[in-house]
């Protein structure tokens, strides 16, 4: 009796099991080889004489601008602008000498028709792709063994291990990026769709992003001087643990050791421009000594001032003069 009852459950099970079918899903664009990921740090006076390679490239500026030579075209390209070079296209990229630039290189291969678009054109990035830029060079620091801001060099080594899918996730977001920009600037101009979707957002979310802005804005402002967290909560109308955890669940840092960063950053460019001495640069960003200056900026970039501005400069000139 038992085993007939069995066989009953048995039956009425593979009666009701549902077949499905799955779906495959297809690559619009696909990355097969990634070649190269820098973001580089240039004095104002940088040149570099050019090169041309069978594989994709663009370059995207942080800040600054830089005239680039892309074929027979020269263009000027500022602050948030991306410009690609397909394989075999000659190019070359130099500072205009008014501000020290800050440049994002990919290089990579992609064999898709897609690629086509990105032909002879430029492009203004928005939130979405600025913050999918910022999220490769996360990846690459956590999967190549060699510095980032190292423009000679010309194989990128692994990391041995490298973390958890950081391969993976530099092409997706890589992936991502190139659909993105393909999506936004086909989309008709008269288009009721927003140019830049985002994910809905808590009013939490909205309020503590809006007081960052506010926050960071008002370092921005008192960068030459010295603040203390009493004078930036009364100033900001913010309680002090309040702004502490903000600043570490957003920027992971502190906010006092955000505004030296802040200081270092804006050092660092001074340095490149190279209109001020160490000396002149430390009064101007409100620091008590040359010493202690020099102290904070091997403390944040590990090397002193004298050091960064001799890297900057070797690399510089070793481009100009076509070393290796």
């Amino acid at each position: 009796m038992m085993i007939l009852e069995s066989f009953e459950t048995i039956r009425n099970i593979k009666e009701n099991t549902v077949s499905y079918n799955g779906i495959h899903l297809e690559n619009s664009i696909s990355i097969d080889k990634i070649f190269s990921i820098h973001y580089f740090e240039y004095m104002n006076t940088f040149s570099f004489e050019g090169e041309s390679h069978d594989f994709w490239e663009f370059i995207c500026v942080d800040k600054g601008e830089v005239g680039v030579t892309a074929g027979s075209e020269h263009l000027i390209l500022k602050k948030g602008d991306l410009l690609f070079h397909p394989p075999n296209e000659f190019h070359a990229v130099k500072a205009t000498g008014e501000i020290a630039p800050n440049l994002m290189v990919v290089s990579f291969g992609c064999q898709d028709e897609a690629m086509q678009f990105f032909q002879k054109r430029h492009f203004k990035i928005d939130k979405t792709e600025h913050n999918l830029l910022a999220e490769i060079i996360a990846e690459a620091r956590w999967c190549f063994d060699c510095r980032l801001d190292d423009p000679y060099l010309q194989n990128m080594p692994l990391k041995n291990p490298d973390r958890f899918g950081a391969q993976q996730m530099i092409r997706l977001h890589l992936e991502h990026l190139l659909i993105h920009l393909i999506r936004r600037y086909s989309r008709p101009s008269s288009s009721t769709e927003p140019a830049s979707p985002e994910p809905l957002k808590s009013t939490k979310e909205k309020n503590d992003m809006e007081t960052l802005r506010q926050i960071i804005e008002y370092l921005e402002v008192h960068l030459n001087g010295h603040v203390t967290i009493e004078q930036i909560c009364r100033d900001n109308i913010i309680g002090r643990s309040q702004l502490q955890k903000l600043f570490k669940e957003r920027c992971g840092l502190g906010i006092i050791e955000y505004f030296s960063h802040m200081k270092i950053n804006a050092a660092k460019e001074m340095i490149r421009t190279g209109r001020m001495n160490f000396t002149q640069i430390s009064e101007h960003l409100g620091y008590t000594s040359i010493h202690y200056f020099s102290r904070q900026f091997k403390k944040t970039t590990g090397m002193t001032p004298s050091e960064y501005a001799s890297s900057i400069k070797a690399m510089a000139e070793a481009r100009f003069n076509g070393e290796p």
